[in-house]
C-alpha cells in the first residue's frame, strides 16, 4: 500500500474530525454543500450544452479541417510542427477532443519527437477557452465574454508559442 491510497479518507476523517470538535453538524454543511453544487450544475447545463453542439457542428461539418488547412502552411513556416496544428485549433474548442488528437500525435509520432514534445506542451500549459468561460460565465450568469474571450484566445496562441519556443530550448 502507498501512502496515497491513505490521502484522500485520512483527509476526509480530519475534516469530520474537525467539524464534530467545533460541534458543526457535519452532515447538513455536507448536504448544504451539495445541494449548491447541484444547483450550479443545472445552471451552467444549458451553456455547457450550447457548446457540446457546436463542437459537434465544427466537427462534423469539416471547419476545424478547413481551418487547420489554411493555417497549417504559415505555422510551419513559422517553425510550429504540422502535426500540432490541429491540435492547437481544437484545443480551446474541446477537452476531450484534443486529448484525443494528442493521443493521436503521440501514437502517429514517437512521445520524445519534436511533435510529441510540442504537443504534450501545449496539452498540459493550455486552457480549454469556451468550456472553461461556459462554465465560469454560466455559473455566474455573467454576460459580455468578448473581451474575455479574445484575450484567453491570445493567451491559448502564446501558449501554443512557448510551446514550440520551450520545447527547442530545452528538448
Amino acid at each position: 500500500m502507498k501512502f496515497s491510497d491513505f490521502v484522500i479518507p485520512v483527509f476526509i476523517a480530519v475534516v469530520v474530525i474537525y467539524g464534530v470538535y467545533k460541534k458543526i453538524d457535519v452532515f447538513e454543511v455536507f448536504c448544504e454543500g451539495a445541494k449548491k453544487g447541484l444547483e450550479t450544475s443545472v445552471a451552467i447545463l444549458p451553456a455547457l450544452l450550447g457548446l457540446v453542439v457546436c463542437v459537434g457542428m465544427l466537427s462534423e461539418s469539416g471547419f476545424l479541417d478547413w481551418v487547420t488547412g489554411v493555417i497549417s502552411p504559415i505555422t510551419t513556416a513559422l517553425g510550429f510542427p504540422e502535426e500540432c496544428v490541429s491540435l492547437a485549433v481544437l484545443k480551446p474548442v474541446s477537452g476531450s477532443g484534443s486529448t484525443a488528437m494528442l493521443n493521436e500525435i503521440l501514437t502517429k509520432n514517437h512521445p520524445d519527437s519534436f511533435p510529441g514534445r510540442v504537443a504534450s506542451v501545449i496539452a498540459g500549459a493550455t486552457e480549454t477557452t469556451f468550456y472553461t468561460i461556459a462554465v465560469y460565465f454560466g455559473s455566474a450568469n455573467l454576460r459580455g465574454s468578448k473581451r474575455i474571450i479574445l484575450c484567453s484566445l491570445l493567451a491559448d496562441v502564446v501558449g501554443f508559442i512557448f510551446a514550440t519556443v520551450t520545447v527547442n530550448m530545452f528538448l
